[in-house]
């Protein structure tokens, strides 16, 4: 059974709009993330919903460090599209001199912190929604770290494994073929030709 195409145009309806987000954001963030593993391609995207809720993908390192490689490929111009960001501006002002970026650092880790103790139930009280979108999108982001070491172990895994069977393969082959060696010594089988004389 084939699908009908689909007319590339905003979905009116909001809940099939919010379902088709989903499922497309998360296909998309899984073919980058293939890509990544199979090319060993170093990929950044990013994603801002509806609401302006932020997904971001790094498949090697951070986003930042994505986005600092983009700028010295291209000289430190962003391009012509104004739709250009990174995730960092949202959240810090550019070029911290080191004593701002130590403090926002340590704000990072307190907010982490007591993300963590909220969600083990031991919190002093609620997060409020911004503690709460910045921690998702740290949640999100060790999830794909530990999706894509996961994937590497399991490659590697799967690579010593096809070694061995080849290894295995191999060593069945050459003693099949190998020559057995015998104590008896070859007596050719010949008839007596008197028994053919008539």
């Amino acid at each position: 059974m084939v699908r009908g195409k689909i007319q590339l145009k905003r979905i009116e309806n909001p809940v099939h709009r919010q379902v088709t987000f989903c499922k497309r954001r998360t296909g998309l963030l899984k073919k980058a993330k293939e890509l990544s593993v199979l090319c060993d391609a170093e990929i950044g995207v990013v994603i801002f919903s509806p609401q302006g809720k932020l997904f971001e993908l790094a498949t090697k390192g951070t986003m930042e460090g994505v986005v600092d490689k983009y700028l010295k490929c291209t000289g430190g111009h962003r391009g012509s599209s104004s739709a250009t960001f990174t995730s960092q501006e949202q959240f810090q002002p550019p070029n911290l001199d080191p004593k701002d970026e130590v403090n926002v650092l340590k704000k990072e880790v307190e907010m982490l912190q007591k993300g963590i103790s909220y969600m083990f139930g031991g919190g002093d009280g609620a997060m409020n929604l911004e503690e709460l979108l910045l921690l998702e999108k740290h949640l999100e982001y060790w999830i794909s770290q530990i999706r894509s070491a996961k994937m590497e172990i399991m490659l590697q895994e799967i690579q010593s494994l096809r070694n061995k069977i080849e290894e295995n393969n191999n060593s069945i082959l050459d003693a099949n073929f190998a020559t057995v060696e015998t104590n008896y010594s070859y007596i050719p089988l010949a008839m007596p030709s008197e028994i053919f004389q008539f």
